[in-house]
């Protein structure tokens, strides 16, 4: 295996081990990734990129190019660009990880690892410190979301487990991986991550379905409920103690006697995104002025001052008050072009590429979900895991494609060599 793929190996391993774990952790893989991708411009590796590589790679810089020049035509502060500016930073990361795909024991084990660690300290925190909601270097909701999403990762390259040589102890390691990411977000008391699992199920039982006798399916299925039971009725976890909370909070609201609890305020900024959009549908309000158009509607009396005072909490309203239609368009776009990609390859008979495929299905179907009751793409830790897990997990699909369609002799894994010469 060539230097470069090493290289390739090791910061997709820590993309998905220290992701939550450490101080801005998620930046950590893909900013080596990014430097490594400069030497593209002397290595110049032959791609052969598809119509597929073209349309993904088209709408990840459509997404990122009208984003950054409606904030040029606004003319907001530089600060601004820091977000989108990151989408494009995942392009050249995808290049380089199809030209210099990572070993797949490296991706997968790096995500196992990562949800362990990150489950283990948010029993940790819940169970030992008496913190009520688990949490890490990020917000609350980011970590419960991103590492519910890294425990789905698991599940899916379950595929890719079973047909190791030492099979029993990856899908040990990637179940284990599975269920410690869960436990991380059910700690973390993140309600919104929850509603999309059912979505994210039948992405997973498309691809494994036909793989799992009718005793088995029964069997995970009653695993699965036996674990969510236990968590809910056990107090130490909070969880029950949360969605109780989000039923009075419901109370609350529609009597009037309290619109400012967790969900009473998301209603109250979702109604206030609403009407700014009702009134500049085409164009939007752009950066500075969704505040002060949501600031009008406070002195009005129509909302709350917090829903002046933060984004929409909904990725979907936010980008369309702000950014109006086309704002809205190239984020959906940016959900179901990939997930159309991928979901294509969700019956792949090589089941090491139906598990890179399911992975990334997973991804938009998690972040369409998340962005519900949370701007995801306004925070860093959500554009890193998006942008460039969706960069990483297509250009390895990818690349293995290749290796596999040119009938490469592969004895394992570490003698795969893509049969693009000037690449290796």
């Amino acid at each position: 295996m060539c230097t470069a793929r090493r290289f390739t190996s090791f910061a997709v391993f820590l993309m998905g081990a220290l992701a939550l774990v450490v101080d801005s952790g998620y930046s950590i893989g893909p900013t080596l990734l990014l430097l490594a991708s400069i030497s593209l411009l002397w290595r110049k590796p032959v791609l052969n990129l598809s119509t597929e590589d073209k349309w993904l790679m088209a709408v990840i810089a459509g997404y990122s190019l009208l984003f950054i020049g409606q904030l040029w035509w606004e003319g907001t502060s530089l600060r601004t660009y820091e977000r989108p500016v990151r989408f494009l930073f995942a392009l050249p990361v995808l290049l380089f990880v199809l030209a210099y795909p990572p070993k797949l024991s490296w991706l997968w084990g790096g995500l196992a690892v990562g949800s362990v660690l990150t489950g283990s300290w948010a029993i940790w925190q819940n169970l030992v410190l008496g913190v009520e909601r688990a949490t890490g270097y990020t917000y609350v909701i980011q970590f419960g979301n991103i590492s519910m999403l890294f425990g789905l990762f698991c599940l899916a390259g379950l595929g890719w487990a079973v047909v190791q040589h030492n099979a029993k102890r990856w899908v040990f390691l990637l179940l284990l991986g599975a269920v410690f990411g869960a436990l991380a977000s059910l700690l973390s008391g993140s309600r919104g991550g929850w509603i999309g699992l059912p979505f994210v199920f039948l992405v997973l039982y498309r691809a494994y379905g036909n793989l799992l006798s009718a005793k088995l399916r029964w069997c995970i299925m009653a695993g699965v409920l036996a674990l969510v039971a236990l968590v809910y009725f056990v107090p130490q976890t909070g969880v029950q103690a949360r969605v109780q909370h989000a039923f009075t909070d419901i109370e609350l609201y529609v009597s009037g006697e309290n619109k400012a609890t967790s969900l009473g305020a998301r209603f109250e900024m979702w109604q206030g995104a609403l009407t700014l959009i009702a009134e500049k549908p085409l164009t939007g309000w752009g950066w500075d002025g969704y505040y002060q158009g949501m600031q009008t509607l406070v002195d009005k009396g129509e909302v709350i001052q917090f829903a002046a005072d933060n984004h929409a909490h909904n990725e979907y309203l936010d980008n369309f008050a702000r950014r109006g239609i086309f704002g809205l368009l190239s984020l959906l776009a940016l959900y179901l072009v990939p997930l159309r990609l991928f979901a294509r390859r969700l019956t792949e008979s090589n089941l090491e590429l139906r598990a890179l495929a399911t992975a990334g299905a997973i991804l938009p179907v998690a972040f369409m979900d998340f962005g519900l009751s949370q701007v995801f793409f306004g925070h860093n830790s959500g554009v890193m895991v998006y942008a460039f897990w969706l960069a990483v997990l297509w250009g390895t699909m990818r690349a293995y494609e290749k290796a596999f369609a040119y009938k490469t002799t592969v004895l394992n894994e570490d003698d795969l060599t893509l049969d693009l010469k000037p690449n290796t």
